[in-house]
């Protein structure tokens, strides 16, 4: 397989593992065991891609093949930069070093799956 992000975890609800790549939307594979759920979502990935391309869809480049600058623009309100800056000045560093903290330290925002009405 390409090398893409295979994430793997336990399903209660299943009594099995659970095998997903975040980057092939619904690609995900079930297995009694952690091996079992990997062999699967290889499988599983390969015919992802398979159909895509024979549909002319555009496959996803994996995330882990991606070159990363470590640097990313980023606009926000004129009032949140402010209090990001009087924060990172209280603090005694750079308001980079502080949003870079901020980002770190943050619990992460369950995201919201919207359906689509019946």
């Amino acid at each position: 397989m390409l090398s893409y992000q295979i994430h793997l975890f336990y399903s209660q609800e299943d009594e099995g593992f659970i095998a997903t790549v975040h980057e092939l939307a619904g690609c995900s594979a079930y297995g009694k065991t952690p091996e079992a759920a990997l062999k699967e979502i290889e499988l599983a990935a390969k015919l992802w891609i398979q159909a895509a391309k024979k549909e002319k869809r555009k496959v996803p480049e994996p995330i882990m093949d991606k070159k990363f600058s470590g640097r990313f623009a980023l606009r926000m309100p004129k009032a949140l930069h402010c209090e990001l800056e009087q924060e990172a000045t209280e603090q005694g560093v750079s308001l980079n070093q502080w949003i870079l903290y901020k980002l770190a330290h943050e619990k992460p925002i369950p995201l919201v799956k919207k359906r689509r009405a019946a």
